[in-house]
């Protein structure tokens, strides 16, 4: 029960090393004439994995409210995972030093723009400022609470830290659902200020919950693997899936549904944006995308048997790793860039904050048991049916 992870020095230089690669990538970018990348591709990893943490708190607060047994043992990877919102306050401070650089809405034409002074109340660097600092010190303070009462249920037992937790993860739900529909307007949909749609914000809420969810289950898999989680059996993993299954169909829908309102209501101010992504260049990563985020997990996670398969289950983590990062590549680099570009600088960088988000995560589970000895639910989580 107080077994902890231990992380081999060896890894942790490679984990380094891909962290040097991801700055050297963000530089050659800056030094070659290619700002313009450099800031798309901070702005897209920066979402990315801000999102993917969020997304796992979120899986973790409903586990809580909703009083899951099936999950409890493996309530210490979220809580690892979440643990990366203080480095991605200080990593996306970095992003306001380009922000005439990304948002054409402090460019030099904006004060001539009707539809951008209209919306200067709204769209400007102070008030900006503002929604970032206290979303994200609500995000800190909430996750940071949950963790640390989690942490002192290990030691006190009973029912009252539970209790606690449960009534936390209530009101970081509440704050969620009403900041992340700000948070991806102010860094995504501003991008193309003329541009508006109603389904934006809950698209990439459900998006971060669908791969927030996705990488639980890979790092709960990996672990298993490497000698712990040894209860981990076909009933967790189908648990695991059926979430992975539910929040295909509900990414799949809202993808759909926003693209076949704007195509049907043939408005210019809003079919510009998917115009755009449909030209010569982007039109592959656009069409992929569904495929890659919901077609291919719907289909594969159809059938019961690859459900259950570890090595099937990491298969569908890893195309979703990569569906995620086309999603933001769609909706950032078209109206950064304005045309195609992967090279080393997306690709190192993405490689180095995923080397960062990686080390974070495990220096988090190396300090505490990965389980929850006192958790009300535990001994159910342990023995779930082996399906």
């Amino acid at each position: 029960m107080d077994k902890k992870l231990y992380v081999s020095k060896s890894f942790k230089l490679i984990l380094v090393a891909f962290i040097i690669l991801g700055i050297v990538a963000i530089l050659v970018g800056f030094f070659t004439g290619h700002t313009d990348r450099s800031w798309a591709s901070l702005l897209l990893n920066n979402f990315y994995f801000l999102s993917v943490a969020l997304g796992a708190l979120f899986w973790m607060a409903i586990q809580s409210i909703t009083q899951s047994g099936w999950s409890a043992a493996f309530v210490r990877v979220p809580q690892a995972m979440v643990t990366y919102l203080i480095l991605a306050f200080a990593l996306w401070l970095i992003l306001f030093f380009g922000l005439h650089d990304l948002f054409p809405w402090l460019g030099e034409d904006a004060a001539r723009d009707s539809v951008l002074v209209h919306k200067v109340p709204y769209l400007n660097v102070t008030f900006l400022s503002v929604r970032f600092v206290v979303f994200f010190i609500l995000w800190i303070l909430l996750a940071s609470r949950i963790r640390r009462l989690s942490l002192k249920e290990d030691e006190f037992g009973g029912l009252t830290y539970f209790k606690k937790i449960e009534f936390n993860s209530k009101v970081f739900i509440f704050v969620l659902g009403i900041s992340f529909i700000f948070f991806p307007l102010d860094w995504l949909m501003s991008l193309e200020p003329h541009w508006y749609s109603t389904l934006f914000s809950v698209k990439y809420f459900i998006s971060a919950f669908y791969h927030g969810s996705a990488i639980i289950l890979a790092i709960v898999i990996i672990l298993n693997k490497l000698g712990y989680f040894p209860f981990l059996n076909k009933g967790h993993l189908h648990d695991f899936s059926k979430y992975i299954f539910m929040l295909s169909i509900m990414w799949g829908y809202m993808w759909f549904v926003q693209y076949l309102l704007i195509w049907y209501g043939n408005i210019p101010e809003e079919t510009a944006y998917f115009f755009l992504r449909r030209q010569e260049g982007f039109k592959i990563l656009f069409v992929s995308e569904i495929f890659i985020n919901w077609l291919f997990p719907f289909l594969f996670l159809m059938w019961n048997r690859m459900a259950k398969n570890t090595t099937a289950l990491l298969i569908t983590v890893g195309v979703l790793i990569i569906g995620q990062w086309v999603e933001l590549y769609n909706a950032v680099f078209p109206a950064v860039v304005h045309h195609p570009a992967i090279g080393f600088i997306e690709v190192g960088s993405f490689v180095g904050f995923a080397a960062l988000f990686t080390f974070v995560v495990i220096q988090s589970l190396s300090k505490h048991p990965l389980i929850p000895k006192n958790h009300p639910y535990l001994e159910e989580s342990l023995n779930e049916e082996d399906e």
